[in-house]
């Protein structure tokens, strides 16, 4: 193509290229110079114009980058921050995993500041600044990992005392860490601001969820909308929604309801926050669930190809894990997708390592089930590696 210059039209921002550049500087010389003169790529003509030429055009690309922050579609990093602002949300910030763990010693015993470690190295802040172990003898308590992101810990690895106190015997955690999350990234910002949008919504329903999805540690909403005079097929009370959220506080996510309910809509659920309206100072008691945690459980036999290994075991085992992991609250366990969760295990899918040759699941150990886990609308899988047994025969 000819050189042009940077424009925006319609179709928006275009640039020149490299070579559009150079072969126009390249012009402009033999029209100056005479078109006798010499320019092969070895003179040191062109390699100057080659420079000029370059700086030039990394001119342009960042002429280009400029204009992309201009759009939540195409910004990146911080202008991608400055954007989603004006929908009024902010990238999500890493969270902690969380475990509750079985504080166990002799009564009347105080942990300040105490610290339990997994069997991998990971250290868990017990509730600062103290923890006292009452008559009983044991406390449980949620303990918070000190390392930010998904860290997970399963069943019975927090077990080390870090911080030994006298009068602090053991300490252990019955179920798994609900991991915590990375950084948000640029996609997930983007995918959420679209959601944002939704907030001036034709429903309130679709605002409400929207709200939810936008607050700070939200990580899965369910709602439910019963329109009816009855109680639902779910249980649910009549004119009313059930919101079923995982993530962020009980006051965050109560406030978020409250500013999208409907008018004599009522809030139903097992977690119930008194909410002051900031203009009158009416309170109102606002109610949604927290969502259950189903263990799954797999039993994968698998056959070793050429070229496979145990650490193939291992990523087949993390791969379903993880799929596990990825479903929403009240969404089915569907069977055949722990098939295709780990032949997300192959690294080349035209040289398989590896066969599948069977595969059962449940919601129990030592599963046999080999259909689909329907969960209730308050439900979420929750897989670990404990619960997924792969097996080579």
């Amino acid at each position: 193509m000819a050189y042009a210059p940077p424009s925006i039209t319609s179709a928006g921002l275009t640039i020149p290229s490299y070579q559009d550049i150079i072969a126009d500087n390249v012009a402009q010389y033999l029209k100056i110079y005479g078109a006798n003169q010499y320019v092969g790529d070895d003179s040191a003509i062109y390699q100057l114009l080659s420079i000029l030429s370059l700086k030039m055009s990394d001119t342009c690309e960042a002429l280009q980058y400029a204009y992309n922050q201009s759009s939540p579609l195409t910004a990146i990093g911080a202008g991608l921050d400055r954007i989603v602002k004006l929908n009024g949300i902010a990238r999500l910030p890493y969270t902690y995993s969380t475990a509750t763990v079985a504080v166990t010693g002799v009564v009347g015993t105080v942990i300040k500041n105490g610290v339990a470690q997994d069997t991998n190295g990971n250290q868990w802040n017990l509730p600062q600044p103290t923890v006292t172990i009452p008559s009983g003898g044991s406390i449980n308590v949620l303990a918070t990992c000190t390392t930010a992101g998904n860290v997970t810990a399963e069943p019975g690895t927090i077990t080390i005392i870090a911080t030994p106190v006298g009068g602090w015997s053991s300490v252990t955690n019955a179920a798994a860490a609900i991991p915590g999350t990375p950084i948000e990234t640029d996609s997930q910002l983007r995918a959420r601001q679209a959601i944002s949008v939704s907030l001036p919504s034709v429903t309130m329903l679709a605002g409400t969820v929207a709200d939810l999805e936008a607050v700070s540690g939200v990580t899965r909403v369910n709602v439910l909308e019963n329109p009816t005079g009855g109680t639902d097929a779910n249980g649910n009370p009549p004119h009313s929604i059930t919101a079923v959220v995982e993530g962020s506080t009980d006051l965050s996510v109560a406030t978020a309801i409250y500013n999208n309910r409907g008018i004599g809509c009522y809030t139903n659920g097992t977690t119930t926050v008194v909410i002051t309206d900031p203009d009158t100072g009416y309170t109102m008691p606002i109610r949604f669930d927290r969502p259950t945690y189903v263990p799954i459980y797999v039993s994968m036999s698998i056959h070793l190809l050429a070229g496979g290994t145990s650490a193939t075991l291992l990523a087949i085992q993390a791969d379903v894990v993880a799929y596990l992991n990825s479903l929403e609250i009240g969404e089915t366990v569907v069977y055949s997708e722990l098939y295709g969760s780990a032949l997300n295990a192959r690294s080349n899918p035209d040289q398989p390592t590896f066969s599948i040759r069977a595969v059962t699941s449940g919601i129990a150990p030592s599963p046999v089930g080999t259909s689909d886990i329907t969960l209730t609308f308050n439900e979420v899988a929750q897989g670990a590696s404990a619960n997924v047994v792969i097996t080579s025969v």
